[in-house]
């Protein structure tokens, strides 16, 4: 479904490009929503790992950024836009207006990460 966009510095993977254009803004310079199609969503639900709980307790204590943890939100959030996309992309959208990331507890050690906007037809203004 998606390419994934590479940092040339370190070589890792930083985010993907998707079929549809997707944007935080509620219109796109250069074109015409001419159809909102609705809702789109897609999330993902993750789970802390005992193991590494347990290093970021101790990385707790002397500061600094739990890598293993970015890495989880990161893979979690590309999960939910992923799907969002998949959605829109079934409904015929050119593009995915107003996105928007929510975060919630689900149980203890256990988070979702919701990615939303809204499904919207183009076309180039004159």
């Amino acid at each position: 479904m998606n390419n994934k966009l590479v940092s040339r510095r370190t070589g890792e993977v930083t985010g993907f490009q998707h079929p549809v254009l997707v944007t935080t803004t509620d219109d796109v310079e250069g074109r015409e929503v001419t159809e909102s199609l609705g809702l789109v969503r897609g999330n993902s639900v993750r789970a802390r790992h005992v193991g590494t709980d347990i290093l970021a307790a101790i990385k707790n204590l002397v500061g600094g950024e739990i890598g293993d943890y970015t890495k989880l939100l990161a893979e979690s959030r590309e999960q939910a836009l992923d799907r969002m996309v998949e959605q829109a992309v079934d409904m015929g959208a050119d593009a995915i207006v107003g996105l928007r990331f929510s975060t919630s507890m689900v149980m203890g050690g256990a988070a979702e990460l919701l990615a939303y906007g809204t499904a919207v037809k183009l076309r180039p203004t004159d």
